[in-house]
C-alpha cells in the first residue's frame, strides 16, 4: 500500500505491472479501506487504457525514465496485454470497481467523460464535483493540450493530434461535459438541492458560469 498522497497530474508506475507503462492521475478521491484512509486513483496508463486503483492494494510509485514510453502507434494501437487480469486483492472480476478496465484509443478517450463524473459507487456531489472541475479547461493553448493529456495519457497530445483536431474534440467534449452536468444538476434538485450552493462555491468560474446558464433555461 502506497502512503503517498497522489493528485490530478502526477505520472506514476504501477509497481506490480511495470508492462501498463507511465500512467497519469486524471482523478483522485478519498476513501476508506478496512478502517484505514487511502485514495481511489483514475489512472490513464500508456499502454493499458484507464485503470480505477485503490492504494490500499494497486502499490504506485513516481514514473521514472526507467520505464519506456511508447510510441504514437502503440497507444494508438492500445496495446494492453494485462487487461484482463484483476487487481491483487480486488473484486476478480471487470464489473467490479476495481476490475481492469477495457483500453480506450485516444482519439476516442478524448470525447470521454472521466470515470469519477459518471462512477454508480460515488455519490451525487462527488460527481458533481469531478464534472465542474472539467471546467478549469479550455480551449486556448496550453490548457487545451492539458485537457487533451488528462484524457488521453498522452504526455504530448500534439505527437497524435493536431491542434486543429484538439479544438474540434474539445468542442465536442463540452456538450458532453455540459448536458452531464445538467443532468446532475437535474438529479439533485429532485434529491438534495441543498449539493448545488455548496458544488457552485467549489466550482471553477466557469463551473459557476455553467450552473448559472443552465438554471437560466429551465
Amino acid at each position: 500500500m502506497s502512503s503517498t498522497q497522489w493528485s490530478y497530474g502526477d505520472r506514476v508506475v504501477h509497481s506490480a505491472k511495470p508492462e501498463w507503462g507511465h500512467g497519469v492521475v486524471t482523478a483522485a478521491a478519498t476513501t476508506v479501506h478496512e478502517g484505514q484512509p487511502c485514495q481511489r486513483l483514475t489512472v490513464r496508463f500508456d499502454r493499458a487504457g484507464v485503470k480505477v486503483l485503490s492504494t490500499a492494494i494497486a502499490e504506485l510509485k513516481p514514473a521514472t525514465e526507467t520505464v519506456p514510453t511508447p510510441t504514437p502507434a502503440e497507444v494508438v494501437a492500445g496495446r494492453a496485454a494485462s487487461d484482463a487480469a484483476p487487481e491483487p486483492g480486488g473484486s476478480g472480476g471487470a464489473g467490479g470497481w476495481l476490475g481492469s478496465l477495457a483500453p480506450v484509443a485516444p482519439a476516442e478517450a478524448l470525447l470521454k467523460l472521466p470515470g469519477p463524473t459518471t462512477d454508480p459507487f460515488a455519490t451525487l456531489a462527488s460527481r458533481i464535483k469531478s464534472t465542474l472541475s472539467l471546467y478549469r479547461f479550455n480551449d486556448s493553448g496550453g490548457a487545451l493540450l492539458d485537457w487533451a493529456a488528462a484524457q488521453t495519457g498522452l504526455k504530448d497530445p500534439l505527437s497524435v493530434f493536431s491542434r486543429h483536431e484538439l479544438e474540434q474534440a474539445y468542442r465536442r467534449f463540452t456538450f458532453l461535459r455540459d448536458d452531464h452536468l445538467k443532468k446532475l444538476m437535474n438529479d439533485a434538485r429532485r434529491s438534495d438541492p441543498s449539493i448545488l450552493p455548496l458544488a457552485s462555491k467549489e466550482a471553477p468560474p466557469a463551473g459557476q458560469q455553467a450552473m448559472r446558464r443552465i438554471d437560466a433555461s429551465r
